[in-house]
């Protein structure tokens, strides 16, 4: 059976246990360096605990080492890297052709989003150069993800939740092009969410102080079956920086839809093992959001933007209807709590504040400032639903057999679960022969169903004495449980989930002779690996550059034409070419309608 994977993103310990918990089948989570979320660091050790955690359920733990690596860190790089793999690492995912040439033992290479993995042929050569897994960039449309994914063996990871990169992934070089902050180093920052200022050849301003480049997050809940059937195998959550509770809340809602369409189909199975047990209703407007959508999944099309602000808005509640002395009331009925967070845009600006009660329609805010009737409210804090995730325990267990079998001189306790795992605990003792036979099977059935607070749930009891009925003592029979249960649960953590190792075909040749600046090569390694595949010039790495002017620093299917119903294929008025500026920093656009891209140049 072909196996599917949910895949979280944690920040932490913490996190990466949540998301186990809450149906993951693995988790990405960044080491001590070089991973492209910089504020997401964690040790070795806690990655080895987190790998352990999630063996236990047969759950795989992926560790970040996506950027571009420098020379002088190759050393520390493969060293850092290896020993997240001795720790008990799955995988690593990685942007720098570098880790191909580093001799690292028992691990997948995963190929980041950050290699920009956009067209077929990019994908099928990557599958050929030692790849098990390729993470298709976000900016994809359906029939492109389906044409890479009918282009190659290697495994699909796509992404269905979380923020967007405007900019094809790795190929961004604005966060550079304003400061020594880069995007390719784990540092970017975010000048796609800044406001910028649209004009044309003659200086007119088209657009003043909104926020052009910042695109609305992907939500591709309706489209995981879609997803299945084009050939992809794992679906990828966005958040690296996200709290626990969005975790939990986001990768509790796509378990759910996964465990549905897999039920839909034969040959599936989900890639981990474990049944959750849920505590709260799962809702991916409840967490951080702006507003998801399937950005150009469904094809390029106008209203993928956020001008008003790159902020999470949340749910939408409705407009106001009425104003009073201190209360609003809305359009449409809605259930707000005291300590609810509040926004909506007044005046071009974001403004938010808190509920202080509601009473028969009416909502009484910590301040009014900015509502007035007809503005739309959203609920960005929902204070019971962080509430509910915070008080309950969300519960993965593991179930499990117990057979007990023995006679007057001794008993046997077996444990075994749904795989096929067995532990077996033995204790050689004499025992009296029950005087109440049928009680006392009653009884040790009884004990032997409960798991005592362990990750198991014991779903069958089997009992076979074949004669007389020793009566064992409810406290003997407890510790063999205890003790049997203890040596499944170390037996499993023990099992590292089998590895999909790719072999590198070094006579495959790259697409390419020559590689620009963009792709970012900056090492001696990653050259190695390039001239190995028959390229024979490489430009310098645009992050080795000291200035960027006249660069390409970003390429997007995003097109801010289309967005303004201004696109060059239905006639436009504005004159060419158009200037998006911010304070002192200025960039051209330029627009290729064939490929149905933006370009921005600074």
């Amino acid at each position: 059976m072909k196996a599917l994977e949910l895949l979280a993103p944690a920040k932490d310990l913490a996190t990466a246990r949540a998301a186990i918990d809450s149906g993951a089948d693995a988790v990405y989570m960044g080491g001590p360096r070089l991973g492209a979320r910089a504020g997401a660091t964690n040790s070795i050790e806690e990655i080895a605990a987190a790998a352990e955690y999630a063996h236990l359920y047969g759950a795989r733990l992926y560790m970040t080492m996506n950027t571009i690596v420098w020379e002088h860190e190759l050393e520390e790089a493969r060293k850092i890297a290896q020993q997240a793999i001795d720790a008990g690492v799955d995988a690593l995912i990685v942007q720098d052709l570098a880790y191909t040439r580093m001799g690292l033992r028992d691990t997948e290479l995963h190929s980041s989003t950050q290699m920009y993995n956009a067209t077929a042929e990019g994908v099928e050569f990557l599958g050929k150069a030692g790849f098990s897994r390729i993470v298709l960039e976000r900016g994809l449309t359906a029939e492109e993800m389906r044409e890479i994914c009918k282009a190659t063996n290697a495994e699909i990871e796509v992404f269905v939740h979380g923020a967007i990169c405007v900019c094809g992934s790795g190929r961004c070089y604005m966060s550079r092009s304003l400061s020594h902050r880069s995007g390719n180093r784990g540092e970017c920052s975010q000048p796609c969410r800044q406001r910028y200022d649209l004009t044309d050849a003659n200086g007119k301003i088209l657009r003043k102080g909104v926020h052009l480049l910042s695109v609305k997050d992907l939500d591709l809940s309706d489209h995981i079956g879609e997803l299945i059937d084009m050939g992809a195998v794992s679906f990828k959550i966005e958040g690296r920086l996200k709290d626990e509770a969005y975790v939990r809340n986001i990768t509790a809602h796509y378990s759910g839809l996964l465990d549905r369409e897999i039920a839909k189909r034969t040959g599936y199975r989900r890639a981990s093992r474990g049944k959750v047990s849920l505590d709260f209703t799962p809702s991916p407007a409840k967490t951080f959001t702006r507003s998801g959508g399937d950005y150009i999944f469904r094809g390029k099309r106008p209203s993928l933007a956020s001008f008003d602000t790159p902020k999470a808005m949340g749910e939408p509640l409705g407009r106001v209807a009425k104003v009073g002395r201190g209360w609003f009331m809305l359009e449409r009925q809605a259930t707000l709590s005291s300590g609810d967070g509040i926004c909506f845009i007044a005046g071009g600006e974001l403004i938010g504040t808190n509920i202080n009660t509601s009473d028969a329609g009416r909502i009484f805010p910590n301040r009014m400032d900015g509502i007035t009737q007809g503005v739309q409210i959203f609920r960005n804090y929902d204070k019971r639903f962080y509430d509910t995730i915070s008080a309950t325990r969300t519960r993965r267990t593991l179930p499990v057999t117990l057979s007990l079998t023995g006679d007057l001189s001794g008993i046997t306790l077996t444990a075994y679960d749904e795989c096929g795992t067995t532990a077996t605990a033995r204790l050689e003792q004499p025992f009296d022969t029950a005087s109440k036979p049928e009680v006392a099977l009653s009884s040790m059935r009884s004990s032997l169903t409960k798991s005592g607070g362990s990750v198991f749930e014991v779903e069958r009891v089997e009992i076979d004495f074949g004669g007389e009925v020793p009566f064992v003592p409810m406290g003997t029979l407890n510790s063999l449980r205890r003790e049997v249960l203890e040596e499944l649960q170390a037996t499993l953590q023990a099992i590292q989930p089998p590895k999909n190792i790719a072999t590198e075909d070094p006579s495959h040749p790259y697409h390419t002779k020559h590689l620009r600046g963009d792709h970012n090569v900056v090492n001696s390694l990653a050259r190695k690996f390039y001239t190995e595949h028959g390229v024979e010039h490489i430009d310098e790495g645009y992050d080795t550059l000291p200035d960027l002017e006249g660069v390409e620093v970003m390429r997007t299917p995003y097109c801010i034409r289309r967005e303004v119903g201004q696109c060059l294929k239905k006639g436009s008025k504005w004159a060419e070419p158009l200037y998006i500026t911010h304070g002192t920093e200025r960039y051209r656009l330029r627009f290729d309608c064939k490929e149905c891209k933006m370009y921005i140049i600074k």
